[in-house]
């Protein structure tokens, strides 16, 4: 997910906390244990500044967003809340495991996924089903906060039921994701999915071969196809990996790439992010880099 929701998760969570007889400095706590736990896994943006190896991308949602570090990273906040406000509260401890549990899980939703079982298995595992920014949520929160200005006295009780609407979301794109996605398994080697900001509506991308085609999908209209894309899985990607390294890590960071070898550049692309004859993850190099 994007930052701004994270963010949310993390309000929401320490909104659903009942505070009626917390302290000021215990409800500070409460709060940076909530948001910053929520936010704590995409610590690993830091890592682009150092790699000189093409490697952020792989670095990225990568060990940081496991869940076996979730309590470390929940006892960090319990650490922080006790140096920063003289809070011991074993409550917080829960606290932060789950907003670091939902962080870690919700981007398991996204066609980027994430590096969930590191450091044991270094897949990167994604389902697709949820887009990276997706506006529901929004609207869920926003409802709830709305409601709860209107009647403070209930504001946990509203925002525990945005939880419980926020879950019913992701079981109804999930399923409706998952079905579409076995439509296309009889006649397609690979498939990825992705899905669109519209609820319900998915990009399905599937590929045979060297042939690779993007669809328009949902349960309820036929599949649209959107492109048709050759890839060169003939190609020697030696040279292009000793060039550039970013290639490499996108090539195994990707469920499988399109491999570009015209007459200017050899280079691979994720066909996910594939938007108006280009995608924005698409590693390269000159045709004369290879000599």
């Amino acid at each position: 997910m994007d930052s701004i929701t994270h963010t949310l998760f993390g309000l929401a969570l320490y909104a659903a906390v009942d505070k009626k007889h917390m302290e000021k400095t215990q409800k500070r706590a409460y709060l940076l244990t909530a948001v910053g736990a929520s936010q704590i896994p995409d610590i690993d943006v830091i890592s682009q500044f150092w790699d000189n190896e093409g490697l952020y991308q792989m670095w990225h949602r990568g060990i940081t967003h496991s869940v076996f570090l979730t309590p470390v990273w929940s006892l960090l906040f319990v650490l922080l809340s006790f140096l920063l406000f003289k809070i011991k509260d074993p409550k917080l401890f829960s606290l932060g495991w789950l907003a670091v549990f939902i962080h870690d899980t919700s981007d398991l939703f996204n066609a980027w996924g994430t590096g969930y079982l590191e450091p044991y298995s270094n897949i990167r595992l994604t389902f697709g089903t949820i887009p990276i920014i997706d506006f529901v949520f929004w609207v869920i929160l926003g409802t709830a906060f709305i409601a709860s200005r209107k009647n403070k006295a209930k504001g946990p009780y509203y925002f525990k039921l945005a939880w419980v609407f926020i879950a019913l979301h992701i079981v109804v794109q999930s399923v409706q994701g998952w079905l579409i996605y076995n439509q296309y398994e009889n006649d397609y080697k690979q498939i990825a999915l992705s899905a669109g900001f519209i609820p319900w509506t998915y990009t399905v991308i599937a590929k045979n071969e060297s042939d690779v085609k993007i669809f328009q999908d949902n349960l309820f209209t036929d599949r649209k196809l959107q492109y048709e894309l050759t890839s060169a899985e003939e190609t020697d990607l030696d040279r292009l990996f000793a060039k550039k390294p970013e290639a490499k890590t996108l090539y195994e960071w990707s469920p499988f790439v399109v491999i570009v070898d015209d007459g200017e550049k050899i280079g691979v692309y994720d066909p996910r992010f594939y938007r108006n004859g280009q995608s924005f993850l698409f590693e390269y190099i000159d045709k004369t880099q290879t000599k």
